[in-house]
Formats: C-alpha cells, sequence, structure tokens
C-alpha cells in the first residue's frame, strides 16, 4: 500500500460517525476533562490535520481544496480531517452560497496552538531555527494580532511609554497611549479601537509577551491599513510596508535591527 493511501485509510477510521458522535459530545462537556484533553491532543497528533490548523491560525477562512493542497493530502483526505476537526471544536465551517469555508473556531484555538508550540520548543531535540523560519520570528500574524519579535518589540515600547493599564482580567490603552499612538499616525481621534480591552500572550519564538484580544487585533489592522506591514504570499510572515520604516521609528521600533 502506497504511503498516501494508507494516510487516507488511516483517515477514514477516525472520521466514523462513532469517532465524530464522541469529539461533538467532548466538545460540549463544561469543564475540561482528561478525556477532552486527549481528544484534542488527537486531533492535532495527525500531522495533515495539524497543517490545517495552521494554515488558519492566522484568522483567515479557506476552502477545502486550498486546505487540501497546504496540507499535502489528497482532498478525500482532507474533507474527512475537516469533518473531525469541526467535529472536534476547532473550526468553524462557514458556508456561502455553494461554497465553503473553514476557518479556527476562535482566537482560543490559535492561543493553544501557539502555547503547544512553546510547550515543546523546550524538546531536548528541538530543532535548530533554519533560514526559512527566519521572517516568521521576525514578523507574523497570530489569529488576527501580530507576533514574533515585532509584536514583542511593540509591547514593550507600549509598557516603556506607559501606554497600558494593566487590570486584573483585561489590558486598556491609557490616556497617554492613546495621544502617542494618534501622535504617531496609527489611531484617530474618534477610533473605537481605543476603547477595546486585550490580554498579554506568550510568544512562542520569543517567550516573551505581545498583544493579544480585540486591542491586539485592531491594533494589527491598523498597521495593515496605514501601510506599515503588508502579508507575505502563502505565508503567516509579514513584510515591512512602503510607510512602514518611518511609522515603527515614529513608535520608537527599527525594523532592521529585529
Amino acid at each position: 500500500m502506497c504511503p498516501r493511501r494508507a494516510r487516507d485509510a488511516s483517515a477514514a477510521a477516525e472520521t466514523t460517525p462513532a469517532a465524530i458522535g464522541y469529539a461533538r459530545r467532548m466538545t460540549s462537556a463544561a469543564p475540561t476533562s482528561r478525556h477532552r484533553l486527549a481528544e484534542i491532543g488527537a486531533l492535532l497528533a495527525e500531522p495533515a490535520r495539524a497543517g490545517i490548523v495552521l494554515a488558519l491560525i492566522d484568522g483567515s477562512a479557506r476552502p477545502a481544496g486550498e486546505l487540501a493542497a497546504l496540507a499535502g493530502v489528497a482532498p478525500a483526505t482532507a474533507s474527512a480531517h475537516l469533518q473531525r476537526l469541526v467535529a472536534g471544536g476547532l473550526l468553524a465551517l462557514h458556508a456561502q452560497g455553494r461554497h465553503r469555508y473553514f476557518r479556527l473556531a476562535g482566537e482560543d484555538v490559535a492561543h493553544l496552538v501557539e502555547t503547544l508550540a512553546l510547550a515543546g520548543a523546550h524538546a531536548p531535540a528541538a530543532a535548530a531555527v533554519s533560514p526559512a523560519d527566519t521572517p516568521l520570528r521576525r514578523a507574523r500574524t497570530c489569529y488576527r494580532h501580530l507576533a514574533g519579535r515585532l509584536g514583542v518589540a511593540l509591547f514593550e515600547r507600549l509598557r516603556e511609554r506607559d501606554a497600558l493599564e494593566l487590570g486584573s482580567d483585561a489590558i486598556r490603552l491609557s490616556a497617554a497611549g492613546a495621544r502617542w499612538l494618534h501622535d504617531a499616525g496609527l489611531f484617530d481621534d474618534d477610533d473605537e479601537g481605543l476603547a477595546l480591552a486585550g490580554r498579554s500572550c506568550v510568544d512562542w519564538t520569543e517567550r516573551r509577551f505581545h498583544l493579544a484580544g480585540a486591542l491586539g487585533n485592531r491594533l494589527a489592522e491598523r498597521l495593515f491599513e496605514r501601510g506599515w506591514l503588508r502579508p507575505r504570499r502563502d505565508s503567516r510572515a509579514l513584510a515591512l510596508g512602503a510607510r512602514g520604516d518611518a511609522g515603527l521609528r515614529a513608535l520608537g521600533i527599527d525594523w532592521t535591527r529585529l
């Protein structure tokens, strides 16, 4: 039996009605149990499913055919994996007319994946960083917020400028922070994003904090809209936009030193 057919057979066995029903029941359970934790581990233990989840960690919605190509499996195999990921609560399905798109079920799923990557980075046999990984470590998106060295640097600058108010349950911009981001040209006076709450998130490559949550998402949106950053093709890695060098320097960040 060829390797691809072997993988196809394995995927089919994992997506029987009984298995899908079990995953759905575990998803609806209120407290996280050892069984639910094991189910999540099983969902991400298969390389093709892990590849699908990683392809969607930027918050995008993609059709099954595209996800099959990105995961390197046949369309029928991808369909079986997608069914299980949806049943297990990690993916959500969005139907638009005759088209079906898949996305992560929420930012908490992206946070889960990043946290697992952080835990795996401590393994003794962790692979060395390859040159291909450098852009991803420099600046990337995690769901809809900024991560990598740039995300960490921005969070540190916000803290240095007393731009953040650290509450017991959320992080918000202080009045000084709102003025600072406005003066840098990133936010307008009446921008609703100034009142959004965020949270800190441990960056899996840097092992330091970056800003996530609604505030982190809006901040990343503004960086794209202002032309400071732009996405790289077929990657979560980000590139410097036409106005990015001057804009980041206004925040005290030197892109060339990241």
